[in-house]
């Protein structure tokens, strides 16, 4: 069938509706649901009775429900196609056997998550409900056999998901897939997690590789404006949002299809984020080529006080022969650059990477340099993957390596990398975190530290959307467990925000408490102290001199001070909000007392003055006979 956008009236100009609104019916392509002939041989039963009731259900009333596949951007656009349904007045369900019709969104980058959605499509038909998927399957792959039947909707026309529902749920099977416009930043949205913001800053990429087949869905590089990513962040502050995660395919390619950069977009962002760090940035996926001649500029960001110290960095493999191979436009050495200059500039930094086992033409050489890659850098996390062919791919043309090394390989790289213990160290630290999930097993709290290592920490649901203080009490292979020593307050008060703001831009920021900043007058810390500035070092407009304290041990006593002088604060927020309170009282109650006059003051009084004029008096006689003498 042919793209909606064919079938405009009027030849297809026009480009379609404007984010957010829905197109006439007219103008939608479909498939007609074919109408059954009864059977006049005797089964009348299903001959519908021309006064019988209609559908219990009100149009747009229907239940959805969404699963979704793959990377944070796939669930970004979850969420938008969620907040659009439930606008118009559709009801959400987690469980499928209740709802009216399935929203299935895909991914396409490994065959594993491409037979999953395989299996439910299968599943849904069977169980007779209406589908519609959506994502970056049917966009690269809309002819595949498992698509036959149902409704699919491109990853760039999210913005029209209620008219392929409404058309579904009538028996339709409707199709978009073609458009050159963005989809909207402002269109609703229903968080997975309440706290949390996946904010697309582009869609596509630059590269070319390979094996990938998300370039086929996702396209060329289309970068949404500084303005309107700014725009949306403030916008989501002010919802309440705890955490933002830039989403892209290639977040270091950001900008260069319109003539902007990533560090650009970032330090615009950064200036619209609370000055207390109650709201935190997360730095998405990025390719080393793009970051190379912005590592400075990604540095300073990485050191802010609301930014996490975390990046993914995929390397896929430690050999220069299979880079080549892939197409990935960045050798092993630059990828340590990137590593090595990131770490040596960010205090905490934690880096993440990916690795792909048995791409074709990998010898055991190859192999042997990707796992002393590994073993090098003891990467906190690695996201290990045998190669999977995709179809339409070159890789897929090329000669595979057998599928039982491929296994064995990977057996071996996680051997490797579950044999590190990343957090063996943090025991007994204390930490600031930013709390924002519940944990699986239902009864702890999910933090995570400036440098985005996992805290799991006892506690009310009600400390979700918080920070807190807390003591690391024992260390794990995948997180870490904190005992909570105190929860940190919001800076509401627009006046203390204004003060807070002021004092970043005269002195931003200290370091730790054991610096001296150039532009403060006493040696302690500037006003934009660890309860904002998060505690990371940054050596932007602030000159500071150090102690040589082990950093370990500066963590430790630096939120130890803290807390001393957050308890220090308290005391002298109390004796000058006694001192407001009661000086007006006092005044008057000095006023008063000028007016009474008692017996002993009357007498202390009268004293004064007879001392007085007897002074005065001696002094007049004494002038007189020295006079008289001369």
């Amino acid at each position: 069938m042919e793209d909606i956008e064919d079938l405009f009236i009027g030849g297809g100009g026009g480009g379609g509706a404007p984010p957010g609104f829905r197109l006439p019916i007219t103008s939608v392509g479909l498939n007609p649901k074919k109408k059954k002939k009864p059977d006049l041989n005797g089964n009348l039963s299903q001959i519908k009775h021309p006064l019988a009731p209609l559908s219990p259900k009100v149009p747009g009333t229907e239940t959805i429900y969404i699963k979704t596949f793959g990377c944070s951007h796939n669930q970004s656009d979850s969420e938008y196609m969620a907040g659009q349904l439930s606008a118009f007045g559709y009801s959400l369900s987690d469980n499928p056997e209740d709802a009216d019709l399935w929203l299935i969104n895909t991914c396409t980058v490994k065959s594993p998550s491409q037979s999953a959605m395989d299996t439910l499509i299968a599943k849904g038909k069977g169980a007779k409900k209406p589908l519609v998927v959506a994502g970056c399957v049917p966009q690269g792959s809309r002819d595949i056999k498992e698509l036959d039947g149902v409704s699919i909707v491109g990853v760039q026309q999210i913005d029209r998901v209620v008219e392929i529902v409404e058309e579904t749920l009538k028996g339709h099977e409707v199709r978009l897939l073609s458009r050159k416009t963005l989809p909207a930043l402002d269109l609703p949205k229903v968080r997975k997690n309440k706290f949390v913001e996946i904010l697309p800053i582009n869609v596509g990429c630059l590269g070319a590789c390979t094996y990938c087949k998300t370039k086929h869905a996702r396209g060329h590089l289309g970068s949404y404006t500084v303005d309107g990513l700014v725009g949306r962040v403030k916008s989501v502050i002010a919802d309440g949002v705890r955490e933002i995660w830039l989403s892209s395919e290639d977040t270091g390619a950001y900008g260069r299809d319109i003539g902007v950069n990533l560090p650009i977009l970032l330090n615009a962002i950064v200036k619209e984020l609370p000055p207390d760090a109650s709201t935190m940035l997360r730095i998405g996926m990025t390719n080393p080529p793009f970051i190379l001649e912005h590592l400075k500029e990604i540095a300073e960001v990485l050191r802010h006080p609301c930014v996490y110290s975390f990046l993914h960095v995929p390397v896929q493999s430690g050999s220069d022969a299979v880079l080549t191979a892939m197409n990935r436009e960045y050798t092993v050495s630059e990828f340590k650059t990137v590593v090595d200059t990131l770490t040596e500039l960010v205090p905490g930094m934690q880096i993440a990477t990916d690795i792909i086992c048995g791409f074709p033409g990998e010898t055991d050489e190859d192999f042997a340099q990707t796992r002393d890659l590994i073993k090098e850098y003891k990467f906190p996390q690695v996201h290990i993957s045998q190669f999977y062919p995709r179809p339409g791919t070159p890789a897929a043309r090329m000669k595979k390596v057998p599928s039982t090394v491929v296994k064995n390989r990977s057996r071996e790289l996680t051997s490797v990398f579950e044999a590190f213990t990343p957090y063996v160290g943090m025991e007994g630290r204390v930490e600031r975190i930013w709390i924002t999930e519940v944990a699986t097993d239902g009864t702890h709290l999910v933090g995570h530290t400036k440098g985005y290592v996992q805290v799991l920490v006892a506690g009310p649901e009600s400390m979700l959307g918080t920070s807190a203080i807390v003591k690391i009490t024992s260390v794990g292979r995948w997180s870490v467990f904190g005992e909570v020593i105190e929860t940190i307050p919001e800076l509401n008060d627009k006046a203390a925000v204004g003060k807070e703001r002021q004092s970043q831009e005269n002195c931003f920021p200290c370091s730790n408490n054991f610096e001296t900043c150039a532009c403060s007058t006493e040696p302690e810390t500037c006003a934009c102290g660890p309860e904002s500035c998060g505690e990371q070092v940054t050596l932007t407009k602030c000159s500071v001199t150090t102690t040589g304290v082990p950093l370990e041990d500066q963590n430790n006593r630096n939120l130890i001070g803290w807390l001393l002088r957050k308890r220090k604060n308290q005391v002298q927020k109390f004796v000058e909000n006694e001192i407001d309170l009661g000086l007006k009282k006092k005044q008057e109650q000095t006023q008063e007392s000028i007016g009474k006059w008692g017996v002993v003051d009357k007498a202390l009084l009268g004293g004064m003055l007879a001392s007085f004029l007897t002074i005065v008096a001696v002094l007049v006689h004494l002038g007189f006979r020295i006079m008289s003498s001369k």
